[in-house]
């Protein structure tokens, strides 16, 4: 449960406890293709938040960062969406998927009220927490998990992509923090 909130919180969300609903439940317990949702519904989520940043933002390092995040995304998806058509599977929907949604829409409507400075440093913050975030768990519960071995490979690789995102989200919170 701690992986949900770390995950959630440092992502901007505003997560409770009181219903109970998600710490009945435990990332590291999902199946591969409840996994497979789940990173979809994220990748989703964060290609929903480049295009409010391309909608909203004027800053070059934000702008950049948010076509990659839509390139790249995208890209992870279609693999995986190749994948499962090849194994005969789909995705299955969760609690976790639907949090993140949920959150995610929470987020994007809150964004969507700044502009400038506001917007820039509030995007580049939740992309280099949503990353953190997303890499640890996917570190922690979810590839260790997996138990088909395509279905892991892609991860790892997906993996190996978050982290580069990662970086290059540090390196835009650096370039917003210098431009105001």
């Amino acid at each position: 449960m701690k992986f949900v909130a770390t995950f959630l919180g440092a992502a901007g969300f505003a997560l409770t406890f009181a219903s109970g609903a998600v710490a009945a439940d435990d990332p590291a317990k999902l199946n591969d293709l409840e996994l497979a949702h789940v990173a979809y519904t994220a990748d989703n989520v964060d290609i929903s938040y480049a295009h409010l940043a391309l909608a909203i933002s004027k800053n070059a390092a934000v702008r950049e960062f948010a076509e990659t995040m839509i390139r790249d995304h995208n890209a992870v998806n279609e693999q995986a969406l190749a994948l499962l058509e090849k194994l005969g599977a789909s995705p299955q929907d969760n609690f976790l998927s639907q949090f993140i949604d949920s959150r995610g829409q929470g987020l994007i409507d809150d964004m969507s009220r700044l502009r400038g400075e506001a917007f820039d440093r509030k995007y580049a913050a939740n992309e280099l927490a949503y990353h953190q975030e997303v890499n640890n768990l996917m570190t922690t519960a979810f590839i260790p998990n997996i138990e088909n071995p395509e279905v892991k490979a892609l991860f790892k690789a997906g993996l190996e992509i978050f982290k580069a995102h990662e970086r290059h989200a540090e390196m835009m919170v650096k370039a917003v923090d210098a431009s105001y």
